[in-house]
């Protein structure tokens, strides 16, 4: 009987491609400084195929002293954005044999923190994280160790001797996207407009709400606080919201929620108290999750292209782990788009 067949190595892979280990190591790596054929990567990449080759990440963490793992913190998986953003994470670290670990703080600062401990404990080469309460403050042991940190949203003001550490931001802007979408409804001939926010002094509620109240100022309307409720980014929570927002009188002709899952059970609640959307109350939402066009009626929302901004995080972090990028603090938006539907 047959012993275990043996594992194909990167000399394995050379020989069938016909090239020399050297150029397998740089296409494996995705070697930006090294000019490669297009043909040339290609045949690497079908020997890699045919002979089922996987890299070693053991050895190679020996040799280089990395782990070739990502970290990605985020405050709720079962939020159906976060699934795309972390494939759009994978679709590029994948091209460069680093693995992703992520990690769900459910929004509790608690578990915020121990999720940085383990990186450090574990030491991922990189922290990609959506804190909820962490700042750049509790960052800087992570920083100073040499770790890179991407920020999903604005890190916010940097003093002048953090401004060389690695840590960047890529971002939606949430104000603004929130500007644009409650510009919409007013467009619509809303005038009174509820706002059904998340939880509360996390960046992502403070910066959606400031976008609701700067439209309704540009346009004249009055602020009323009565018109605001949280719904702790859940769909219980838009669904108790607006179940108050329903009660008020005169009650808001839209609601603005900030975000799909909110939306979806203020859509739940109009339906059990017998309130037709968008006829005697429009809805909007914000993420555009997949599920948005498939309720009904199918949801207005605000499309903050997940995938594509997975793909930039894990580009900006990658190019400070490589080495490509060593310079000062980025903050990168990501556009975004209103998609009308039936419901406002």
């Amino acid at each position: 009987m047959s012993g275990p067949r043996r594992r194909p190595t990167q000399v394995d892979v050379a020989r069938v491609a016909g090239v020399s280990q050297a150029v397998v190591s740089y296409v494996l790596n995705d070697v930006k400084t090294v000019a490669i054929l297009p043909e040339t990567r290609e045949r690497v990449k079908a020997a890699i195929l045919e002979l089922g080759y996987v890299p070693n990440t053991a050895a190679r963490s020996l040799r280089s002293r990395r782990t070739f793992t990502i970290a990605v913190v985020i405050p709720d998986i079962t939020n159906p954005w976060y699934p795309e953003f972390i494939r759009g994470i994978q679709d590029v670290a994948s091209v460069r044999s680093y693995d992703v670990l992520v990690a769900n703080t459910d929004g509790d600062p608690r578990i915020e923190r121990t999720a940085i401990d383990a990186v450090r404990r574990n030491n991922a080469d990189g922290l990609i994280i959506t804190p909820f309460y962490l700042d750049l403050s509790d960052m800087i042991p992570l920083l100073e160790e040499g770790t890179p940190v991407t920020f999903l949203h604005d890190v916010g003001p940097v003093p002048d001797e953090h401004a060389a550490l690695p840590i960047d931001s890529v971002s939606v802007n949430g104000e603004e996207a929130a500007h644009a979408m409650v510009s919409y409804l007013i467009e619509r001939g809303h005038t009174r407009i509820g706002a059904i926010a998340g939880r509360a002094l996390t960046p992502a509620r403070e910066n959606r709400l400031r976008g609701y109240r700067r439209a309704l100022a540009e346009r004249g309307l009055p602020l009323d606080d009565a018109l605001i409720r949280d719904g702790d980014f859940i769909e219980e929570g838009g669904r108790l919201a607006m179940h108050e927002l329903l009660q008020l009188d005169p009650r808001p002709t839209a609601v603005f929620a900030s975000n799909d899952l909110m939306a979806m059970g203020a859509l739940l609640a109009c339906r059990e108290a017998g309130v037709r959307i968008p006829d005697d109350i429009a809805l909007a939402g914000f993420d555009n999750i997949p599920a948005s066009r498939l309720v009904d009626p199918p949801l207005t929302t605000l499309d903050q292209h997940a995938r594509e901004v997975g793909h930039r995080v894990a580009e900006v972090l990658l190019s400070r782990l490589d080495g490509s990028y060593t310079g000062r603090i980025r903050r990168e938006t990501i556009g975004f788009h209103v998609v009308p539907r039936v419901s406002a």
